[in-house]
């Protein structure tokens, strides 16, 4: 059974950058689309990005585009989200997790292994 670790998270500033890791253990995540969402404090989880499982397509939110890229490196069975100009409106704990229903990309029903999540925090 897979298993998802966060890491990464932190404070930063306005503009700062962070790279959050999402490592997986018990199974290979190899064959899975991977997705990075995001909950703030009083709103629901949405989606940030989307990785397929070759790495060779990526999808991301509008609030992120540009400046969120999505990786991952199959051989260390790790998917990786560098955030840059980062705004405090990304103030957030993100989570990782596998895509299970390829009809649903972008919906958290469609995801599972969900990952503990990573707090990240960006002060004005």
């Amino acid at each position: 059974q897979v298993q998802l670790v966060e890491s990464g998270g932190g404070l930063v500033q306005t503009g700062g950058s962070l790279r959050l890791s999402c490592a997986a253990s018990g199974g290979s995540i190899r064959n899975y689309n991977m997705g990075w969402f995001r909950q703030a404090p009083g709103k629901e989880r949405d989606f940030v990005a989307r990785i397929t499982w070759s790495g060779s397509t990526t999808l991301y939110a509008d609030a992120v585009q540009g400046r969120f890229t999505i990786s991952r490196d199959n051989a260390k069975n790790t998917v990786y989200l560098q955030m840059n100009s980062l705004k405090p409106e990304d103030t957030a704990v993100y989570y990782c997790a596998a895509n299970m229903i390829p009809t649903m990309i972008m919906s958290e029903p469609g995801y599972g292994y969900w990952g503990q999540g990573t707090q990240v925090t960006v002060s004005s």
